[in-house]
C-alpha cells in the first residue's frame, strides 16, 4: 500500500511539473515571438527554442501542444484571428512534433549530433511550411508576388540553418540538466 501511494504521488507530481513546464514553454514562445527581428518577408527569432526544449523533454504530443498553443496565442495577440491564423500555427506544431518524435524514438537521450540533425530538419521543415503558408496567405488576401513569396527562399533556408546552430547551442545546457527540470534535483 505504501509503495502504491508513493508511486501515485510521484506520478501526479511528474504530471503537475510537466504541465507547469509546458505552460512555461508556451509563455516563453509567445514572449520570444515579440522579440523577433523582421526583415522584409523573413523573421529572425528564437521563438522555436521553448518548443524544441519542451519536445525534447516530453515528446511529440507535448511538442505539438507547445508549438500550436504558443503560436496560436502569439498570432491572436499580434494579428487577431484571421482566415489564415490556423495555417500560420502549423509550422510551430510541426517543429514540436518532429523534435518530440525523434526524442521519443531515442528514448529522450540524444547525442549532440542527433539533436543538431533533428533541429536542422525541423527548422528546414518550418521554413518550407512557412513558405507554403505565405503563398496561401498571399493568394487569399490578394497580395501574391512570386518575388515576395519565393524570392528570398534561399536566404530564409540559410537563416534556418544558422538559427538551428543557435537553437542547438542553447538547448544542450537545458537537456544536460533535464533532471533538474523534470525532477527538481541534480544528479550530476
Amino acid at each position: 500500500m505504501g509503495k502504491t501511494r508513493e508511486t501515485i504521488t510521484k506520478t501526479s507530481q511528474g504530471t503537475t511539473r510537466e504541465t507547469v513546464l509546458k505552460a512555461l514553454f508556451i509563455a516563453l514562445h509567445v514572449v520570444l515571438c515579440y522579440l523577433t527581428i523582421r526583415l522584409w518577408n523573413m523573421n529572425i527569432t528564437l521563438s522555436g527554442l521553448p518548443i524544441i526544449i519542451g519536445a525534447a523533454l516530453f515528446g511529440p504530443v507535448a511538442g505539438l501542444e507547445i508549438g500550436l498553443i504558443g503560436s496560436f496565442l502569439a498570432q491572436i495577440l499580434q494579428y487577431g484571428f484571421t482566415a489564415t491564423t490556423l495555417l500560420w500555427i502549423i509550422p510551430a506544431g510541426v517543429r514540436g512534433l518532429t523534435v518530440g518524435w525523434y526524442a521519443m524514438k531515442k528514448h529522450y537521450t540524444m547525442t549532440k549530433a542527433e539533436l543538431t540533425a533533428v533541429v536542422i530538419v525541423s527548422s528546414l521543415l518550418v521554413t518550407i511550411i512557412n513558405t507554403v503558408v505565405m503563398y496561401l496567405d498571399s493568394v487569399i488576401y490578394g497580395y501574391f508576388s512570386y518575388a515576395y513569396v519565393f524570392g528570398a527562399l534561399a536566404f530564409r533556408l540559410l537563416s534556418a540553418l544558422i538559427t538551428s546552430v543557435i537553437y542547438v547551442t542553447l538547448t544542450i545546457p537545458f537537456l544536460q540538466r533535464k533532471d533538474v527540470l523534470l525532477y527538481g534535483r541534480y544528479n550530476g
